[in-house]
């Protein structure tokens, strides 16, 4: 019993070390410095989501992040990037990959975009629109896969997480969630298999 005590009182220590660093990076006037523009993922071009549609962080200091979720658009690039500067959408994600393979962050991966319909989810992942539609196949495209792997998998190095099925899922995979996408037709084997040969690249 004084062991199990010990290792009780050992494990709330621990914990509560964690507590208090993550309450660090909470509080008012505590942030990580910015500059207007500045990107996470080299080549990526920026616009500015709204700021109703994301809430400020420090990730990883105060949220750890070790997911990425796959989401489907639904519409055009310039509907997605349009709907994620206006206030009243109340959602936006981290990318949005085109079809060409251009890669455009919204919001800077530090920070909590409204992607997942689950605020657990949210705080703890990255997420990356894929233009098209999830009944349209021709829509995932050969330089979409190809952009969105390496930026996927330059999101698994920095923060040190697998390239798998555990750690890369799909919107309709979180719990909570009411979407259908990627859907059917969104080649995970495909995927997955090029985030982890991006991985073995930059290694």
């Amino acid at each position: 019993m004084l062991f199990g005590g010990l290792g009780v009182v050992a494990a709330a220590a621990v914990a509560g070390r964690d507590e208090i660093s993550r309450a660090w990076w909470l509080m008012p006037g505590v942030s990580k410095p910015r500059k207007e523009g500045e990107i996470d993922h080299a080549g990526a071009g920026w616009t500015a989501a709204s700021p109703a549609n994301w809430r400020m962080a420090d990730r990883p200091d105060d949220y750890r992040v070790d997911r990425i979720v796959v989401h489907v658009t639904q519409g055009g690039f310039q509907s997605s990037v349009d709907a994620f500067k206006n206030p009243w959408h109340k959602a936006s994600a981290h990318y949005i990959v085109r079809g060409d393979g251009h890669v455009e962050q919204m919001v800077r991966e530090l920070d909590v975009a409204f992607h997942a319909g689950n605020r657990s989810m949210n705080e703890r992942s990255v997420g990356i629109e894929h233009v098209g539609f999830v009944d349209r196949p021709k829509d995932f495209t050969d330089a979409l896969y190809t952009a969105s792997a390496r930026l996927a998998a330059d999101i698994c190095r920095r923060y040190d997480f697998p390239a798998d099925r555990t750690h890369i899922v799909g919107h309709s995979e979180v719990p909570g969630a009411d979407h259908t996408d990627p859907g059917d037709h969104w080649d995970w084997d495909r995927y997955i298999r090029m985030v982890r040969e991006a991985l073995a690249v930059a290694a």
